[in-house]
C-alpha cells in the first residue's frame, strides 16, 4: 500500500514547503484545519499519511513531529521511513479467498497452514486475483512474464499446475486457481 495524500494539521510552513517539491514524493498533500482535520484523519484510513504536532491523539497513520525546527533532510527521511514501515505492514496478510498471502516472506496460509511460493506464484496469483475475469495464457504471458516470443505456452500452463498441485498437497483445494475456456481465475 502506497499512501496517495499526505495531511498537514498546523504546521502550515511545512505544507509550504513540501507544496514546493511535492512532485519529487508523488503525493498529493493536504492542508488540515481546525474544521476539516478529525473528518481528513478519519475518511482517509490507509491511503494517507497525518503529519501533525506531538499534541495531537496519535492514530495508526500519523507521523509526529515533535523536535523542531528539523531539517528537511530528516523530514524526508522520516516520512520515506514510515511509508515504507505501512507499507510492508500492508503486505503481510493480503486476503485471496480463505487464504492469507504474505508478500514479505512469499508466503501463504491458511488455518495455520503455510507454505512458501516463488516470486512467479506470487505475481501469477496477485495477477490473477486482480484481474476482472478469466486471464488466457497470452496475456498471463505478457503481463506476468513479460512477454517473450521465444516463451511457450507450456512455460505458463507448467506454472499453473506446479502452484495448483502444490496448493492441492498442502490445503486440500482443487478449485483455487480455475481453468476454464475463457482461461484461468481464482473466485
Amino acid at each position: 500500500m502506497n499512501y496517495k495524500k499526505i495531511i498537514i494539521y498546523q504546521y502550515d510552513v511545512l505544507f509550504n514547503i513540501l507544496d514546493e517539491i511535492k512532485e519529487i514524493f508523488n503525493f498529493d498533500l493536504i492542508k488540515a484545519n481546525e474544521e476539516n482535520f478529525v473528518r481528513l484523519k478519519n475518511i482517509s484510513n490507509g491511503d494517507s499519511l497525518v503529519i501533525s504536532d506531538p499534541d495531537v491523539n496519535n492514530s495508526q497513520n500519523q507521523l509526529q513531529i515533535d523536535n523542531l525546527p528539523i531539517k528537511i533532510e530528516k523530514l524526508v527521511e522520516l516520512i520515506n521511513l514510515r511509508l515504507l514501515k505501512e507499507k510492508f505492514n500492508s503486505q503481510l496478510n493480503v486476503v485471496i479467498k480463505s487464504y492469507k498471502l504474505n508478500l514479505n516472506s512469499r508466503a501463504i496460509s491458511k488455518n495455520d497452514i503455510v507454505t512458501d511460493l516463488t516470486e512467479r506464484e506470487i505475481n501469477l496469483i496477485l495477477f490473477l486475483k486482480n484481474s476482472s475475469g478469466p486471464v488466457k495464457i497470452d496475456q498471463l504471458q505478457k503481463e506476468v512474464w513479460g512477454y517473450n516470443l521465444d516463451l511457450e505456452t507450456h512455460t505458463v500452463e507448467t506454472h499453473i499446475y506446479r502452484l495448483r498441485k502444490k496448493i492441492k498437497e498442502k490445503f486440500n483445494d482443487d478449485n483455487f486457481i480455475v481453468s476454464s475456456k475463457k482461461g484461468y481465475s481464482i473466485n
